[in-house]
C-alpha cells in the first residue's frame, strides 16, 4: 500500500533514531562522567543507596580525624608526664642519698633540700603547661568530676566512665571482707614468767622479711610489742596490745592475699599451756585471727612448746562487686575494666571488712563529667565514644592518703629530707613514681588498643563503603565502551532507514501516471 498523508515507516523510524539516539546520550554521559547514576531518574533505588553510602564515608572519614587528634592528645600528655617521671626519679635518689646520719653534712643536706623544693615545682610547672590547643593535660582538666563519695572510700581513680543521663552512680558491694594476715600470742599476763631457761627467743616473720627477737623472764608484753616494731620496716609486721595487754597481736602492715604474719619459737623457754599456774584465757599458745581483732578467742594454731615449725597466717584481698562488674581485688582495693567504667576504689580498713553496699541504700560515689571523650564512630552516641581520665600530676595528687602526698617533701614539711622522715618521704616518692608509670601506662594501652584499633577498623570500614559506593554508582568503562559502539551502529543504522522511509510515499506519484 501507498499513502501520502501518514509515513508509518517513517514513524517508526524516527521513534527507533530517538531511541538510540537516546541511549548513545546515555553512554556518553556515562563515560564522561564515569559515573553509572548522574541523576535521580537513571536509578532511584540505587542513588538512594549510594547518597547514604557518602554520608557514611564523610562520618568515617571525620571519626578517623578524631582518631587521629586523640592520639596527638595523649602524645602529649605521656611526653609531659615522661619528664615528671625521671623527676621523680632523680628525687628519689636524693631522699635516699639525704637519709645517710653520718658521712654528709647539714649543708649538703640544705642543698639537697633546695633541688628537692626545685624539683616539686618543677613537676607543677610541667602539670601546669602540658596543653593541647592551650587546654592543660596534666593538672586534672581531664579528671573524671565526683560527687557524694561515702566515707568509706579512702583513696579512687577513674579512667573510663561512659554515661548519658547528668551522673553515673558507682555501687560498690563488699561480699569478701579484705584481711590482713593475722596471730596473737596469748602469754596469759601482762610480762613474762619464765621457769625453764633464761629466754624467750621467737623469729616473727612478714612478707618483707624476717627478724629474730629475744626476751629475758619480767619483760613486759608492751616492752615486746615496742621491739617488735622498731623493725616492722623490715618484716612488714606490726605489733599491737589487745585484751588488757595479756596478748600481742601480730598483723601484716598490709592488706591482701599476698601478705602474711609469721611466728616460729626458737625457745619456748617452758612456756606451754599449764605452765606457772597462770589462768588467763585463752590458754598460752599462738592463735591464728580469725575475727577482724585480736580480741576473739580464736582455736589455738600451735602452743609455743610445738611451734618449732613456722606458724603462719595470709591475708586476704577483697571481693565483691562494682555496678554488677565483677572485682579484681587486690588489698582493699577494687577494680573493675570494661567499655563503660574503669574504676579503682579504694575502701577503709573497717570499710573493707563490712559485707554489703558501700553507702547503703544511696551510691558509694557519682561521676558527675569530666574526661577526655573522642568520638571514634561515624554515628554519634556513647556507644561510639571513648572516654579517658587524665589524672592531676601535681604535686599535691601524687602519693595517697596513707602514705602521704609529695608535697610534703618540700621546705618545712614533715617529709623534707633534712629534718623530716625521710622513710616515708622514700615511700612516697616510689607511690608518686608508680602513680605516674600507671598513668602512663594507662595512656598507652588507650592509644595502642583503643584508638589503633579504632583507626585500622575505620580504614577498613572507609575502604569497604567506599567499593560499595562504587559498585552501585561507578560505570563500568569496558560495558559503557560496547554499549556506546552498539548505540553509534544503530544511530547511524536508523537514520539510513528513516531517509528510506521518508523516500517510499514518492512511489505513490508512479499511480497518477
Amino acid at each position: 500500500m501507498s499513502r501520502i498523508n501518514t509515513n508509518v515507516q517513517s514513524m517508526i523510524a524516527q521513534r527507533v533514531l530517538s531511541s538510540n539516539n537516546a541511549s548513545l546520550s546515555t553512554s556518553l554521559e556515562r563515560l564522561s562522567t564515569g559515573l553509572k547514576i548522574n541523576r535521580g531518574k537513571d536509578d532511584p533505588a540505587g542513588l538512594i543507596a549510594s547518597e547514604n553510602l557518602k554520608v557514611e564515608q564523610r562520618g568515617i572519614a571525620a571519626a578517623i580525624t578524631n582518631a587521629q587528634r586523640a592520639d596527638q592528645v595523649a602524645n602529649i600528655a605521656d611526653s609531659g608526664m615522661a619528664e615528671i617521671s625521671s623527676m621523680l626519679s632523680e628525687l628519689q635518689s636524693l631522699v635516699t642519698n639525704t637519709a645517710s646520719k653520718a658521712g654528709i653534712s647539714d649543708e649538703e643536706k640544705q642543698a639537697n633540700q633546695l633541688v628537692v623544693d626545685s624539683i616539686l615545682q618543677t613537676v607543677d610547672r610541667v602539670a601546669s603547661t602540658t596543653n593541647f590547643q592551650g587546654i592543660k593535660l596534666l593538672n586534672g582538666n581531664y579528671d573524671f568530676k565526683t560527687s557524694q563519695v561515702n566515707a568509706g572510700i579512702s583513696d579512687f581513680r577513674i579512667g573510663t566512665a561512659k554515661f548519658t543521663g547528668a551522673n553515673l552512680a558507682i555501687d560498690v558491694t563488699v561480699t569478701q571482707s579484705a584481711q590482713q594476715g593475722g596471730l596473737f600470742l596469748s602469754l596469759g599476763g601482762t610480762s613474762l614468767n619464765l621457769t625453764t631457761g633464761s629466754s624467750f627467743t621467737i623469729e616473727v616473720a612478714g612478707a618483707k622479711g624476717s627478724r629474730e627477737f629475744t626476751f629475758t623472764s619480767g619483760t613486759s608484753l608492751s616492752k615486746m610489742k615496742d621491739v617488735i616494731n622498731n623493725f616492722s620496716d623490715v618484716t612488714g609486721v606490726v605489733a599491737t596490745l589487745s585484751s588488757g595487754a595479756t596478748r600481742i597481736g601480730l598483723a601484716s602492715s598490709s592488706w591482701g592475699s599476698s601478705e602474711f604474719a609469721s611466728v616460729r619459737v626458737i625457745n619456748s623457754a617452758g612456756i606451754n599451756s599449764t605452765a606457772n599456774g597462770d589462768t588467763g584465757s585463752p590458754t598460752r599458745g599462738i592463735y591464728t585471727r580469725e575475727a577482724a581483732d585480736f580480741d576473739t578467742a580464736d582455736s589455738m594454731a600451735s602452743s609455743f612448746a610445738t611451734s618449732a615449725n613456722a606458724v603462719r597466717d595470709y591475708g586476704q584481698d577483697i571481693g565483691g562487686t562494682i555496678n554488677g562488674l565483677t572485682i579484681t581485688g587486690k588489698g582493699k582495693t577494687a577494680r573493675v575494666s570494661s567499655d563503660f567504667l574503669d574504676a579503682e576504689i579504694t575502701l577503709t580498713g573497717t570499710q573493707s571488712q563490712t559485707m554489703g553496699n558501700v553507702g547503703g541504700a544511696n551510691a558509694s560515689m557519682y561521676v558527675t563529667g569530666g574526661g577526655a571523650t573522642f568520638q571514634l564512630d561515624s554515628k554519634v552516641g556513647v556507644g561510639g565514644q571513648v572516654s579517658m581520665g587524665i589524672q592531676s600530676v601535681e604535686v599535691n595528687k601524687l602519693g595517697n592518703s596513707s602514705v602521704g602526698y609529695l608535697k610534703t617533701l618540700g621546705s618545712g614539711q614533715v617529709n623534707n629530707i633534712v629534718t623530716g622522715n625521710t622513710g616515708n618521704a622514700q615511700k612516697i616518692v616510689a607511690e608518686a613514681i608508680s602513680q605516674v608509670s600507671q598513668a602512663r601506662g594507662r595512656i598507652g594501652t588507650f592509644q595502642k588498643n583503643i584508638i589503633g584499633a579504632a583507626n585500622r577498623s575505620l580504614s577498613i570500614a572507609m575502604e569497604n563503603t567506599a567499593a560499595a559506593d562504587s559498585v552501585i554508582r561507578d560505570a563500568d568503562f569496558a560495558n559503557e565502551t560496547a554499549s556506546l559502539t552498539r548505540s553509534q551502529i544503530l544511530v547511524s543504522a536508523s537514520t539510513n532507514i528513516l531517509s528510506l522511509s521518508n523516500q517510499s510515499p514518492n512511489s505513490a506519484l508512479q499511480l497518477l501516471g
